[in-house]
């Protein structure tokens, strides 16, 4: 039976690894891999399964928690993050908390390559983007920091896309792609809702270094492009109506709620899209695997 301070501390290095980030990129992959297994009809053993889970978890983790001691400084000035593990001083020194995320990294490269060769290739970009080039690289350097950083995001639907099969390459990019325009719709309404802290912290975020006007048509934009790539899969001749029809209703609300910030730049606005754009990507998996089951 585990004692209250060891549960404790599980808890807390549960929480540096950003679990509900997380939770979706290994929903994305999940999603991907059952798709492509239903569409060609392939049997994916239970050990592949647990390979994909378990490397996408901890690379997922992995990545989140390197990012987290990457940014242990300005975490510390952000009122959103201060109250992290590490800046919280509730895993000190930090590096207690670098160790275990490399240690996610090597568990999530051992079990990637387990599966295939492309799929530990991926793993290991997914990394390379996240935690470098995004994190080490250009976070404090530069507005295209999630876009370029964004690559990572849609390595999780690749890497269960080739779990199942390595033919038709352009359906496992389309799905990867879903994710990638999602990324800077998720994190650029976050961060004109919270930009006063990003630029306490003088992070270069879109909407600090733009005017709000500029910023919300940006977004707009973005979520407009989203919308419309959302559609693409069923136009690959695998899919059906029901895909279709849930991505235009689920890309309709998501759009409206870019047109409400676009004409009403508030706080609640930027904070609604926000919050939906995360069961909005959600739907559109859904969407992806309830047709391919059909």
């Amino acid at each position: 039976m585990l004692t209250s301070k060891t549960s404790s501390r599980i808890k807390v290095y549960y929480e540096v690894t950003k679990p509900k980030i997380w939770y979706l990129l290994v929903f994305t992959a999940f999603g991907a891999a059952f798709t492509a297994q239903n569409l060609y009809d392939v049997e994916v053993s239970p050990l592949t399964w647990i390979l994909l889970i378990g490397s996408v978890t901890a690379g997922s983790a992995a990545a989140n928690t390197l990012t987290n001691y990457n940014d242990r400084d300005i975490d510390a000035i952000m009122d959103r993050t201060r109250d992290r593990p590490i800046p919280s001083k509730r895993i000190y020194p930090a590096e207690k908390a670098l160790y275990f995320g490399l240690i996610l990294a090597a568990i999530s490269l051992a079990a990637s390559f387990a599966i295939n060769i492309w799929a530990g290739l991926f793993m290991a970009f997914g990394l390379v983007d996240n935690i470098l080039v995004y994190s080490k690289l250009l976070k404090r350097r530069s507005q295209s920091n999630i876009v370029l950083g964004g690559f990572s995001g849609g390595a999780p639907a690749l890497i269960g896309y080739v779990a199942v099969t390595l033919t038709n390459w352009e359906l496992g990019l389309v799905m990867a792609g879903l994710v990638f325009l999602w990324i800077p719709l998720h994190i650029w309404s976050l961060a004109l809702h919270i930009k006063d802290d990003y630029a306490k912290a003088k992070i270069p975020m879109l909407p600090v270094v733009n005017s709000e006007k500029t910023s919300v048509r940006v977004i707009a934009g973005t979520t407009l492009m989203m919308v419309l790539f959302s559609i693409v899969p069923f136009f690959m001749n695998v899919f059906h109506e029901v895909y279709l029809y849930t991505a235009m209703a689920s890309g309709a609300i998501m759009f409206a709620l870019s047109i409400w910030l676009l004409v009403k730049p508030t706080e609640k606005a930027s904070w609604t899209v926000f919050k939906f754009s995360s069961p909005y990507l959600a739907i559109l998996f859904i969407g992806l695997m309830v047709d391919s089951a059909l």
